[in-house]
């Protein structure tokens, strides 16, 4: 039916190749990039299938990313590369006239700041070309606005609180490592916290605010504010919401580790000079840190994630509502070789984009996935490995 390039062979990246094989009726092609072509020819070796193919290319360069999909010429590109290089692969899409789908706002690279004002800035570039794309396809941002939009579709005339929760309760034996590229995680966390209340954001320290909330199959674990983009959207796309707050899940000895790495001046995204040579201090830690690719293999436990959301139902009464999945590490490694927390965000991207090629989610412009209909995409969740569970009135102990 159609062609894809995905540009990114890391965790997530591998999980979506995995995903994509697994739906041959739809993805009929697949082209694998990145900057190193070793990795996405073992990628390909892997899968093993004559429809798969792997290329190599800078993506923080418009021209090779251009030569690139002229040369394949795909029906949608998959970027489940950097954040910084959203801009750069969207500049691309519309030379080429290739519809897009990521998984992650832009950010600068100079910067530990991202919103989404920089692609929504692309929306008439977009709907001029006749092209779709797809913002936050993951799972957080991604699937949390893809419940959010269920939730109001089925149950609510209006949500007024909504908090997304994450959870990982996985143990992978490290001593400290992140389960996403560590340069992105570590400037996500130790930014300032942030939540919508009442029409205005409110600012908070970094960790500054944490509670006890209990996860299904997990029990209850020390859950921490942080901003989180699609909280910037989903306001926006829903607005009877008068609060939305984001938060996730750290254990003691993460925190004791990530605050010593921000004391010792490791955090830092600003170039020093070592001997002579200029380097970034966080990209440095990133390189002798654990690969978070190799983690899956002894990975125990499982992620929770989800939304919590309380307002006013269909007949106007008061309504909590908790819609979540659950999904195992060693399941997750078992079926793509890499952990749940790459699993959760790749198979999203992947029915995002099987959402556009089977004509579900097309729209010419740029769009968050809760402005697409969720029904047929949580109808796949279930068929592709993230099966959703919902709870009715109870205490969202938030």
């Amino acid at each position: 039916m159609a062609k894809v390039i995905i540009i990114g062979a890391g965790g997530v990246g591998t999980v979506v190749a995995h995903k994509c094989a697994q739906n041959p009726e739809v993805f009929t092609e697949i082209v694998i990039a990145s900057r190193t072509l070793s990795k996405c020819q073992a990628l390909v070796d892997t899968l093993g299938r004559p429809n798969i193919t792997a290329d190599s290319v800078d993506a923080d360069s418009v021209p090779q990313l251009v030569e690139l999909f002229r040369r394949h010429k795909p029906d949608m590109v998959i970027n489940v590369a950097l954040p910084y290089q959203d801009l750069t692969i969207m500049d691309a899409c519309l030379e080429c006239g290739v519809n897009y789908l990521d998984t992650a706002n832009y950010e600068p690279k100079d910067v530990a700041h991202f919103e989404y004002s920089w692609q929504w800035a692309y929306k008439k570039r977009f709907e001029d070309a006749g092209l779709t794309a797809i913002l936050g396809c993951g799972f957080d941002p991604g699937v949390s606005g893809v419940f959010t939009a269920y939730a109001a579709k089925h149950y609510f005339s209006d949500m007024e609180y909504l908090d997304i929760v994450d959870c990982n309760a996985g143990n992978h034996g490290k001593a400290f490592a992140t389960n996403f590229n560590p340069e992105i995680n570590i400037r996500e966390i130790t930014q300032n916290g942030r939540y919508y209340q009442d029409g205005e954001w409110v600012v908070t320290g970094p960790l500054e605010i944490h509670k006890e909330l209990t996860y299904p199959n997990i029990g209850p674990r020390d859950s921490y504010l942080l901003y989180h983009e699609e909280l910037e959207s989903l306001v926006k796309n829903f607005p009877s919401i008068k609060r939305a707050r984001f938060w996730m899940t750290f254990g003691q000895e993460y925190l004791t580790h990530l605050r010593v790495i921000q004391d010792i001046g490791m955090a830092r995204i600003d170039e020093i000079d070592y001997n002579g040579t200029k380097i970034v201090p966080l990209q440095f830690l990133k390189a002798v840190l654990p690969n978070p690719q190799d983690l899956g293999e002894n990975y125990t436990g499982e992620t929770s994630i989800g939304c919590r959301i309380s307002g006013r139902d269909k007949e106007g009464k008061h309504l909590t509502y908790y819609i979540y999945n659950n999904c195992s590490h060693h399941e997750a490694y078992l079926e793509t070789g890499m952990q749940a927390v790459s699993y959760t965000t790749g198979v999203p991207a992947m029915i995002g984009a099987m959402m556009f090629l089977t004509g579900k989610w097309q729209r010419p412009g740029v769009w968050n996935v809760e402005e697409f209909d969720p029904d047929p995409f949580m109808e796949q969740l279930n068929k592709q490995g993230l099966p959703w569970h919902e709870v009715f009135n109870l205490d969202l102990e938030v």
